[in-house]
């Protein structure tokens, strides 16, 4: 569903910054706070009519909790998200998720020092 994607160059050097730095549980909760909070944001955001789009955006750990994927399963949440010819895009999702990014990095330098 979203189009924006985040990458680090560097893992070598990130994973033995954070193996000498920090635990990895410590990453691990980073990465559940920040999931959680970017739910938040995105329901937060979402316009609602019915409510189904709101309790539709989820929250899912993986990679043993090194990934979250915040997700709306809603048939119709892209059309919302990027607007069709007939409606302008109501970005719930993208603007969450810019705004969560720049925290989730900042925590991630934190970690690293």
């Amino acid at each position: 569903m979203a189009r924006g994607s985040l990458s680090i160059r560097g893992t070598k050097e990130l994973q033995g910054r954070l193996r000498r730095n920090a635990r990895l549980t410590d990453v691990k909760k980073a990465v559940l706070v920040n999931g959680s909070e970017l739910q938040r944001k995105a329901q937060r955001r979402v316009p609602v009519d019915t409510g189904f789009l709101k309790r539709s955006i989820e929250l899912t750990i993986e990679d043993r909790g090194f990934t979250a994927k915040v997700s709306a399963t809603a048939h119709y949440a892209p059309y919302l998200e990027w607007g069709t010819r007939f409606m302008y895009p109501r970005k719930f999702m993208g603007n969450s998720h810019f705004e969560q990014r720049r925290k989730f990095l900042k925590d991630m330098r934190r970690l690293m020092r």
